[in-house]
């Protein structure tokens, strides 16, 4: 689907993903799903520069999907504690992908999300990912910010809801950051 915003469309999702994983069991190749579709079918690639895949939260067979179809993974982390524990098994997992189904997958990097400078622990989850990860983690930080929270309510992305919240800001810098990243690609 087109959207509001020149050059970029979206497929949404819909309740029917809900069953997909027990969908997606029955088969053969479960994990090789999307990726099969993508190489049986190369128009639905054709004509984009990039493609995100949004995955849920969690390790499911939708995610694991998505990470054998993708080049590089960009993974999206709350300033929380719990997060940040998440965050090693999941890069376990993309090793895992990795080295038996996807040898070409990547990591794009860690994007510090609802980040608020102004609690310690915000603060102590970017120095921890910092020195463990290095420039694995974007210079980019997204902030906490009710307009970004606001803006899936009205059906619309930050950047045209309130295009000059700080959240709005900091998204343009890290497209900015991503595509100086690939700008090889």
């Amino acid at each position: 689907m087109p959207t509001a915003m020149e050059g970029l469309d979206i497929i949404p999702s819909t309740v029917d993903l809900s069953s997909a994983d027990i969908e997606l069991i029955k088969t053969k190749t479960p994990s090789t799903a999307l990726s099969k579709a993508f190489s049986e079918d190369q128009s639905l690639l054709a004509g984009y520069d990039f493609i995100f895949i949004d995955c849920p939260p969690s390790l499911s067979l939708l995610t694991i999907n998505a990470m054998v179809a993708a080049n590089s993974v960009l993974i999206p982390l709350q300033s929380e504690f719990f997060a940040l524990e998440g965050l090693s098994q999941l890069m376990l997992s993309v090793r895992e992908v990795r080295k038996s189904v996807n040898t070409e997958l990547r990591f794009e990097g860690v994007v510090l999300t609802m980040f608020d400078r102004r609690n310690n622990l915000s603060q102590q989850v970017e120095k921890d990912a910092r020195d463990n990860l290095g420039e694995l983690i974007f210079k980019t930080v997204i902030p906490r910010n009710v307009r970004v929270s606001e803006a899936p309510s009205h059906s619309m992305s930050v950047l045209s809801y309130e295009p000059k919240s700080r959240g709005a800001q900091a998204y343009r810098r890290l497209g900015k950051e991503f595509l100086k990243n690939n700008k090889d690609i």
